[in-house]
């Protein structure tokens, strides 16, 4: 059989299909139906230094060929996630990726911190949260801040950092080298886009906070793109994901240029689908003779 396993940033993955932060909790309901030790890698519920209740409902509203969510990263906070979820997760046998948001620089440094002293394998930071110190923007919308966000983080934590990039940018190759030039050991992408549905009969917006993200099998084509644009412009690893719910998916992603792909709203409709995905990555492998996951990485030829 080929060989599954790569390493990124020094961290070690038996396969590189990885569950994407929001979509899998911590782990705990879908080890239920599956040992999550057979997966590469979880990349944990988005944790904010404080516990978080999240937006009010409705917050998830079904779209054509995916769904917009505004659930507003409802987590139990740090201390909780490191207490009650970190020690289980980390005797399941697979990478345990700390998922970090918050609503200041401050947050994110000091969260970044704290999980220094813990077991968590990588720190993947979500810079598409607002700075409420810039009116609302977003971290990971101007390349200045996410340089420079990345830069403080890197500096208090002696843990990998992934830095997960929104795709509401104007140019996603000058996001990718400011994390880049700030020390990013890798990237992810993308995160949601922003999008909004309006109920016709009560002229409101569905979700209470009026947009959301939206995600599924609708944003594929564009994360393909943008890991596309990415890969080519930064050195370092990149992690794909969106719309990803088939291994031919996840092979189309690191023809791209992704090491590595993560599953996100696919889990919501068949919750085997990243089982099913390491299945088909083995199967074309050594049905086309091919020694090693990484030989495919990049390889799509461009006209």
């Amino acid at each position: 059989m080929a060989n599954m396993g790569l390493f990124i940033a020094d961290v070690f993955f038996k396969n590189p299909v990885i569950t994407a932060s929001g979509t899998f909790g911590f782990g705990r309901e879908y080890n239920e139906l599956y040992p999550i030790g057979k997966l590469g890698g979880v990349s944990c519920k988005g944790t904010t230094l404080l516990e978080r209740m999240g937006n009010p409902p409705p917050r998830i509203v079904e779209t054509p060929s995916g769904i917009l969510n505004s659930v507003g990263l409802q987590n139990p906070g740090i201390e909780h996630f490191i207490k009650e979820d970190l020690g289980w997760l980390k005797s399941q046998g697979t990478v345990a990726i700390a998922n970090v948001a918050g609503s200041t620089l401050e947050d994110y440094c000091k969260v970044a911190e704290i999980l220094s002293d813990t077991d968590v394998d990588m720190i993947e930071l979500n810079i598409s949260c607002p700075n409420v110190k810039e009116g609302g923007v977003s971290f990971g919308t101007s390349a200045s801040s996410v340089e420079n966000i990345t830069e403080q983080v890197k500096m208090r934590s002696s843990k990998p950092v992934m830095i997960k990039l929104t795709p509401n940018v104007t140019d996603i190759a000058e996001i990718a080298k400011a994390a880049e030039s700030g020390g990013a050991d890798a990237i992810s992408l993308i995160n949601t886009l922003t999008g909004m549905r309006i109920d016709i009969n009560t002229r409101r917006p569905i979700l209470k906070n009026n947009t959301g993200g939206l995600s599924g099998r609708a944003v594929f084509p564009v994360a393909v793109r943008m890991v596309w644009q990415v890969a080519q412009a930064v050195s370092i690893p990149v992690v794909g994901m969106g719309g990803i719910a088939t291994w031919q998916d996840a092979v189309e992603m690191m023809l791209a240029g992704a090491c590595a792909i993560q599953v996100g709203t696919a889990n919501f409709t068949d919750a085997y689908t990243p089982i099913k995905i390491i299945d088909g990555l083995e199967k074309y492998l050594d049905d086309n003779g091919i020694k090693d996951i990484k030989e495919i990485v990049g390889k799509a030829e461009m006209w």
